[in-house]
């Protein structure tokens, strides 16, 4: 072997030893500064957004179906419309009552009218004349008056019984007829009975009122000026406390026929997005259950997992968002939760790699309303805190 072919043999060793070495050089440095180089301070996510399902407290029948699945809606726009039934009926119901409720408390609140208290002192007045007239008794005249017909009254008795018996005596001679003679004596029975009608008038006057009659006529003063009392007084506080009461529970009833004649028409709680929606005129909806769904895009947030070792995130920090597909912007988010206990590993761990996988959510809402952005775009949560004024 030659000396020239001895060299170029060594050459080709050392060139390829040194290229191993190189080789291995680079690999431990790249696995050195894997192991030194400080991990990326940030964390990836989702946008989220808040799912309101939306439904009737009453339920029934739907009419009208306004929207379709993936719609955009504003807030207050009208979705669903349901059947009224006797909604509408029970409603016009109510207000009648409340109607007649209310006038019976005002009716109250207000008292009697002038013309019932003067109507009410009338017959208080009347009552008290018949009172006194009762217990003060006849007059003197009407006395005397009665005196004066009792002797007309003798007086017609005495004339009569002398034409009777000048009637009998000419009956029994025959120079009368019969029917003079009757005549005469219904002439004297007429004039007996009125004497003693004449009598008994004057014995009554004398006599004066009975107590029973005093009695039942101080009774109906009494309840006359009672009547009046109550109609100058008004109505017992009571009775009007009642009466506001009733009146009080038909409004309560107009406003919960009102309420739910309201819940006829399902209407959007916030601006979003229909997100689910499985309806037909004519579906039957149960009262209280979820008809469809609206995700709200104006309160937008993000859900992230921090590392246990950048667990220096508090609630109540900015934090800047850039989402996928917007290059070069960038929202800025606030950090409304933490959790207090990590995922993902059993509690007993046990090795140092295992520790290394805990992570804490937390939740960035987003400060910023954005329409361009959408649930589900992937984001990056940057973990260093948003200074002022940056």
């Amino acid at each position: 072997m030659s000396f020239a072919s001895s060299a170029g043999k060594w050459a080709v060793m050392l060139y390829r030893a040194l290229l191993i070495g190189l080789v291995i050089l680079a690999l431990g440095g790249l696995v050195a500064y894997s192991k030194f180089r400080p991990p990326p301070n940030a964390v990836s996510g989702f946008l989220e957004a808040d799912e309101i399902r939306v439904g009737s407290r009453v339920g029934g029948r739907v009419k009208v179906v306004h929207v379709v699945e993936g719609e955009a809606v504003s807030q207050g726009q009208l979705l669903v419309e349901l059947e009224p039934y006797d909604l509408l009926e029970r409603e016009k119901e109510a207000i009648a009552t409340l109607a007649q409720r209310e006038a019976d408390y005002q009716r109250m609140k207000s008292g009697y009218r002038a013309e019932e208290i003067a109507q009410a002192e009338a017959k208080f007045n009347q009552a008290k004349a018949n009172y006194d007239k009762l217990k003060t008794g006849p007059r003197k005249q009407e006395i005397e008056a009665a005196r004066g017909r009792l002797q007309v009254a003798q007086a017609e008795l005495l004339l009569a019984k002398q034409n009777f018996t000048r009637r009998t005596q000419l009956f029994e001679s025959k120079s009368i007829p019969k029917e003079e003679f009757d005549a005469a004596s219904e002439q004297l029975e007429s004039a007996q009975a009125q004497l003693v009608v004449r009598q008994q008038e004057l014995d009554l006057l004398e006599e004066g009122t009975r107590e029973e009659e005093v009695r039942e006529a101080e009774g109906h003063l009494a309840e006359a000026k009672a009547a009046w009392e109550l109609a100058r007084n008004g109505y017992r506080a009571e009775d009007v406390a009642q009466a506001k009461a009733a009146r009080d529970a038909a409004q309560a009833a107009v406003d919960v026929a009102r309420e739910q004649t309201k819940e006829l028409r399902i209407v959007s709680p916030v601006q979003g997005f229909i997100e689910a929606l499985d309806l037909q005129p004519g579906d039957l909806v149960a009262a209280g259950a979820p008809v469809l769904s609206v995700l709200d895009q104006e309160d937008l947030w993000v859900r992230c997992y921090v590392p246990q070792n950048r667990t220096a995130v508090q609630v109540g920090d900015k934090l800047w968002v850039t989402v996928d597909g917007l290059e070069g912007e960038r929202f800025l988010g606030e950090v409304v939760f933490v959790a207090r206990q990590a995922e993902f590993t059993p509690s007993n761990v046990q090795t140092p790699e295992e520790r290394s996988k805990l992570v804490f959510r937390i939740k960035v809402e987003l400060n910023e309303r954005v329409g361009r952005l959408r649930p589900g775009m992937t984001v990056d949560v940057s973990l260093t805190p948003a200074k002022d004024g940056e």
